[in-house]
C-alpha cells in the first residue's frame, strides 16, 4: 500500500485522537491553502464568553436601551452576546470538528447602531466599521483577539481575518433632502469636475480624473460635493479611525447603489459610506490599516467583503503588500479570497477577478449553486452542472490548479444555510430526508477540489428561514424566537438550548472526512475527472489522483432517493481498492479499466485504488 493512503487503523487513530494537527508553527504556516478545512464563524452568535461587554460599554441598557448599546439578545438584528473569549474557550469544539482554520467575521470597532427611525439594526455582524485598529467592545479587547489568536496556534490552527476595504459605517450624510433615498448620481451627469451636475459650477479645476492614480491628481480633487454635498453630524466629526477616513474626499458620495453597471462600485451599499478606492490616499491607507494587523497578530489570511465593489487597481496594489507583509513575519502561506457574490451559476464572473483583479481566489459561489442544486435543491439532483464546474476551473488564474485554493462552501451568512435551499427544492422532504441530502452535500465539500469552508452551525443541523438575519442563529442559549422557532436537523435538542453536541450526526461526519482529507493527498491537491453525471438524480462520480503518485481516488455519490448501480471508467492499473469512507467500495476491479459500483439511496464512497 502506498504510504499517502491512509490505512484504516491510521485513519481510526487519528479520529480517536480529534483530528489533532501535530507540528509546530512552522508546521502550521507550511500548509498551503489547499490543505486546510476552514470554520467561519460570526463571533457575536458563537458563545458568550464575558457578559461584562455585552453591551460595549455603551451603558446600562436599562437607560439606554438596545438603541444605544446595540444588545437584545431576544432580536435578530441586534448583539447577542457572544465575544472573543467565548470563540477561544470553545477552539477544542472547533478543533475536534477537523478545522485547521478559523475564519472570524469582522471583529472591528463598529456603528453599534443605524438605519432609519423604526427600523435600526445593530453592527453585531461587523460590517459597519468606524476604527479599523480596534476590536470592538462587544467582542472584546485588542488583548482578547491575541490570546485568540495564540491559542489558535500553538493548536497548529491558523486565523483568518473578515476585512472591508470597500466601505465604512454610515456616518456621511448629504445636504440635499432627497425622499426617495438618495439615488445614485452617476458621472455622466454628475461629473467630478462641477458641483451639482453638468450644468453646476466648476470646481476642482485641474482634476484629470480618477483613473489618473496619481497623488498628484488626486490632490487637485479638493471638493467632495460633485454629485451630493457631503454632511458630517457633528457628534460624529472624529468618529473614524484612523483619522483621515472621517474627511468627506475621501468617499464617492454618489448616493445609494442600484448594485448595476457603474454604482455598484461607486454607489453606498444602503447608505454605508463607500470609500473612493481609486485615491492612492485610500489604498495607501488600507495597505497601512491591514498590514498592520498581520504584524501586531501573526494572522494567516484575509477574506475580503464585497471585493467585487472595489476597482481592480487596488487589489493589484493591496494583495502583493500584504503578502510581502506577511511574508516579512515569517507567513509564506498567507491565504487571500475575496467576495465576489453571485446568485447563479457563474464561475466566468468570479474567475475574472482572479484574473483581472489579481485576487488569489475568491469564494466559489459556483460550487455553492453546483452542489446545492445536486443534493436536491432547484435542479433536482441532477449533476451536469456540477461535471461541468471542473471544465470551468481553466477559467481561473493558474487554471485548474488555481481553482484548488478556492474557498467551497453550502451556505453562509448572507445567502442563507443549505438546508433552507434544500427545503426550497423539497418541500415535502422530511427532516430525515433533509439530514440525508446535508450529510451527502457535506460528503461532497470535504472530497472535491477546493478549500471547504463550514459555516458555524451547519454541523448542528441549523435550517433558518432565509439569508442575512434569518441564518445568523446562536451556538449559545438563544433567548430569540424568531431563529429558535423550527426543529434543527439530526438532533431533538430544544431549538434554544446550546448547540455544541460533538456527538451530532453532521459533526460526526464533518469530522470524519475533514481528518479523512488531511491525510489523502489526492483530496487536497489532486486533480478531478468526472467518470459519471446526468441531468437527473443518479450516480455521479470523479476521480482525484495524488499529485505525487498518480494513485487513485474514486469519489462516488448517489443523489436518488434509490438504489443504484453503475460501472465507471477507471484507470486500467487500478486494480483493488480501500474503503475510506462512506459506502462499502467494491473489493476489485470488474475487469481492467471498469469497477461496478454500488449506492444506497443517497449515499456516498470514498475509494482509495491499489495497483
Amino acid at each position: 500500500m502506498n504510504r499517502l493512503i491512509p490505512s484504516l487503523s491510521a485513519l481510526a487513530l487519528a479520529l480517536s485522537s480529534g483530528g489533532a494537527f501535530a507540528g509546530t508553527v512552522e508546521d502550521m504556516r507550511a500548509r498551503t491553502p489547499e490543505q486546510e478545512v476552514i470554520y467561519f464563524v460570526l463571533p457575536d452568535r458563537f458563545e458568550n464568553g464575558d457578559t461584562a461587554n455585552d453591551e460595549g460599554g455603551l451603558g446600562s441598557g436599562l437607560k439606554g436601551g438596545k438603541l444605544q448599546t446595540g444588545f437584545d439578545p431576544t432580536d435578530k438584528a441586534f448583539y447577542h452576546g457572544g465575544d472573543l473569549k467565548g470563540l477561544t474557550a470553545r477552539l477544542d469544539y472547533i478543533q475536534g470538528l477537523g478545522a485547521s482554520a478559523l475564519w472570524v467575521g469582522p471583529i472591528f470597532k463598529n456603528k453599534p447602531v443605524q438605519g432609519p427611525k423604526g427600523n435600526e439594526s445593530a453592527g453585531y455582524h461587523g460590517y459597519w466599521i468606524t476604527d479599523f485598529t480596534a476590536v470592538d467592545p462587544h467582542f472584546g479587547t485588542n488583548e482578547d483577539f491575541k490570546a485568540l489568536v495564540e491559542a489558535a496556534h500553538a493548536r497548529g490552527m491558523k486565523v483568518y481575518m473578515d476585512i472591508i476595504v470597500n466601505h465604512t459605517a454610515d456616518v456621511i450624510q448629504y445636504k440635499e433632502g432627497v425622499s426617495q433615498g438618495y439615488p445614485y448620481r452617476s458621472k455622466a451627469d454628475y461629473p467630478f469636475s462641477t458641483r451639482g451636475g453638468v450644468k453646476g459650477p466648476a470646481i476642482n479645476p485641474g482634476f484629470l480624473g480618477e483613473t489618473v492614480q496619481t497623488p498628484e491628481n488626486w490632490a487637485k480633487l479638493t471638493d467632495p460635493s460633485f454629485a451630493y454635498t457631503p454632511v458630517v453630524p457633528k457628534a460624529e466629526k472624529d468618529v473614524k479611525v484612523p483619522a483621515w477616513l472621517n474627511d468627506p474626499i475621501y468617499y464617492h458620495n454618489r448616493g445609494n447603489t442600484d448594485w448595476k453597471g457603474e454604482s455598484a462600485q461607486y454607489g453606498d451599499f444602503v447608505g454605508l459610506d463607500d470609500l473612493a478606492t481609486e485615491n492612492p490616499r485610500v489604498v495607501d491607507g488600507m495597505i497601512e490599516i491591514y498590514g498592520s494587523w498581520i504584524d501586531r497578530f501573526g494572522i494567516d489570511g484575509f477574506r475580503i467583503d464585497t471585493a467585487r465593489h472595489v476597482n481592480a487597481e487596488l487589489w493589484q496594489k493591496f494583495v502583493p503588500a500584504m503578502l510581502e507583509r506577511a511574508k516579512a513575519k515569517g507567513i509564506n502561506n498567507f491565504h487571500i479570497f475575496g467576495e465576489v457574490a453571485t446568485g447563479d451559476y457563474d464561475p466566468a464572473l468570479l474567475a475574472s477577478w482572479t484574473r483581472n483583479a489579481g485576487l488569489p481566489g475568491v469564494l466559489d459561489f459556483a460550487f455553492m449553486r453546483a452542489v446545492d442544486d445536486a443534493a436536491g435543491g432547484a435542479k433536482d439532483g441532477g449533476t451536469e452542472t456540477l461535471a461541468r464546474l471542473f471544465d470551468d476551473d481553466a477559467l481561473y488564474a493558474g487554471g485548474k490548479a488555481g481553482a484548488l485554493q478556492l474557498p467551497t462552501f453550502l451556505g453562509n451568512h448572507d445567502a442563507g444555510r443549505l438546508p433552507m435551499f434544500l427545503k426550497l427544492g423539497k418541500p415535502l422532504a422530511s427532516n430525515d430526508e433533509l439530514l440525508k441530502r446535508s450529510m451527502l452535500a457535506h460528503a461532497m465539500l470535504l472530497t472535491l477540489r477546493g478549500v471547504p469552508t463550514i459555516y458555524y452551525g451547519d454541523e448542528q443541523g441549523f435550517i433558518g428561514h432565509g439569508g442575512d438575519q434569518w441564518s445568523r442563529q446562536d451556538m449559545f442559549a438563544s433567548k430569540d424566537l424568531r431563529l429558535t422557532d423550527e426543529p434543527l436537523l439530526g438532533t431533538t435538542r430544544a431549538p434554544n438550548a446550546e448547540h455544541f453536541d460533538p456527538t451530532h450526526p453532521l459533526y460526526k461526519l464533518i469530522a470524519q472526512l475533514a481528518t479523512l482529507r488531511r491525510q489523502t493527498p489526492a483530496l487536497t491537491g489532486g486533480m478531478t475527472k468526472v467518470l459519471t453525471a446526468s441531468d437527473k438524480p443518479g450516480l455521479f462520480a470523479v476521480s482525484r489522483f495524488d499529485p505525487a503518485t498518480g494513485n487513485e481516488v474514486v469519489l462516488a455519490f448517489n443523489t436518488s432517493t434509490e438504489a443504484v448501480e453503475g460501472n465507471l471508467a477507471v484507470e486500467p492499473k487500478s486494480a483493488q481498492f480501500q474503503t475510506l469512507a462512506g459506502s462499502a467500495c467494491p473489493m476489485k476491479a470488474t475487469a481492467p479499466g471498469s469497477v461496478s459500483i454500488a449506492m444506497p439511496p443517497l449515499g456516498f464512497a470514498v475509494c482509495a485504488a491499489r495497483p
